[in-house]
């Protein structure tokens, strides 16, 4: 039997009770039979595995592969998989390049099978590395099937960081990759209460929309200022506010949504 994770509240409560109880439900998540023989099989069978082909071809290996980057839509896409893989991620023409999901460029950069002689999978800490990825990455998963505001939440507090701190990229750059991440878009969109048809505007006038909603409402325009646990706790504060108030919204409670709203946006304010 298969863990599900204790979601009793939603919104910004639902997070904080997701927070402190996250290690106890991560473990028992972890330690679900299921999720356990998958982990097995894994450390077991994947140093033997020396090139893409082989590993599209064990469907449990790649599952877990798959996993661990949020691609588990495509264990059917074979060809395409062992493609990405093969390419690598050192030359320009290579197929994760030239994809706009980056994620399945750290797939291909962490296997390693198109771009050194010997690939990582031979690696003593290879299936440590994957097999962490693939637990958090399932549980937020497994998150989001109860809620997936929450999984948002959990996916932007573990995504955002890295690109916040990477010293040697413009902050536009950040900004576009932001932008660009649907996940990581969603959440600062419905934060700064942007309308879903920013998306339709110029590129550059979507930056300069971001940039001024993020000055105003956090204080700065630069990106690295999410690399602070507390501008982060306030970006996933409005971003669960909004989100359930947009719901309430959408299901006819207006007035009592506006009043909600309004409420715990001054509370999240004065923190």
């Amino acid at each position: 039997m298969s863990f599900t994770p204790a979601i009793p509240l939603s919104g910004y409560s639902g997070w904080a009770f997701l927070k402190r109880t996250m290690t106890t439900q991560q473990a028992s998540f972890n330690a679900a039979p299921q999720n356990k023989r998958d982990e097995d099989y894994f450390r077991e069978k994947i140093g033997s595995i020396k090139t893409a082909e082989a590993l599209v071809n064990d469907r449990r290996l790649l599952k877990v592969a798959l996993g661990a980057f949020g691609l588990d839509n495509d264990i059917n896409n074979k060809f395409f998989i062992q493609k990405v893989l093969q390419d690598g991620t050192l030359s320009t023409n290579a197929l994760s390049n030239k994809l706009a999901d980056k994620q399945y460029e750290k797939f291909s950069s962490a296997f390693g099978f198109g771009d050194f002689p010997i690939p990582n999978t031979v690696m003593s800490d290879f299936p440590n590395k994957i097999i962490n990825a693939y637990r958090t990455r399932q549980f937020e998963a497994a998150v989001g099937d109860q809620n997936n505001d929450l999984r948002l939440a959990m996916n932007i507090e573990r995504e955002l960081p890295t690109i916040a701190g990477k010293t040697s990229t413009s902050d536009n750059s950040k900004w576009y990759a932001i932008m660009g991440n649907t996940a990581l878009r969603s959440v600062f969109q419905t934060a700064m209460g942007l309308p879903s048809n920013t998306a339709t505007l110029d590129i550059d006038q979507q930056l300069g929309i971001f940039k001024s909603r993020a000055k105003s409402q956090f204080g700065s325009e630069s990106v690295a200022q999410f690399s602070n646990p507390a501008t982060m706790d306030q970006l996933i504060r409005k971003f669960l506010i909004r989100s359930e108030v947009n719901n309430f919204t959408q299901s006819g409670s207006g007035n009592a949504a506006l009043s909600l709203m309004s409420q715990a946006i001054s509370n999240a304010r004065s923190r």
